[in-house]
């Protein structure tokens, strides 16, 4: 079996690769899809697409329209949602894909750090795994998927 591995969250930072690069250097079957990390293609991909929009609330509904197309379809696919967040940002769209996920019955392994805890508590109730780093996300693909602790 191939897993799909949904890589929702925060897009300042580079554990994506880390993460796909441990899975790769574990020769995982696992393929993986994400948002648009562009954040200038998904804040105006509907403007960009549809035409423009002199009211900013339109401009941004445009873009998460668009971005929720290939959002939920992802996540619909996924076996498994990986959602970060970020020390920087509120990333209000990785809790609404965390929440859509657990809606959906799918596991979620959730990565942040202390200091967001409190923030995150229910986030972190809905998911089956709460980590700190992308290791943690790798060992944990091994372990469901290869039955590996190694």
């Amino acid at each position: 079996m191939n897993w799909s591995v949904y890589l929702s969250g925060e897009i300042h930072t580079n554990w994506r690769e880390e993460i796909e690069a441990g899975a790769k250097a574990l020769s995982l079957p696992v393929s993986f899809a994400a948002l648009v990390t562009d954040h200038g293609a998904s804040d105006d991909c509907g403007v960009e697409i549809l035409g423009a929009e002199a009211d900013k609330f339109w401009h941004d509904h445009k873009g998460a329209q668009m971005n929720a197309i290939r959002t939920r379809t992802l996540i619909e696919a996924a076996d498994i949602v990986v959602v970060r967040f970020g020390d920087k940002y509120r990333q209000w769209n990785a809790a609404f894909d965390a929440g859509y996920a657990a809606a959906l019955g799918k596991p979620i392994i959730v990565m942040h750090n202390d200091e967001h805890q409190h923030a995150l508590k229910e986030v972190d109730a809905a998911a089956l795994a709460v980590t700190k780093t992308p290791e943690q996300v790798v060992r944990i693909l091994n372990y469901v998927i290869e039955g590996k602790l190694g």
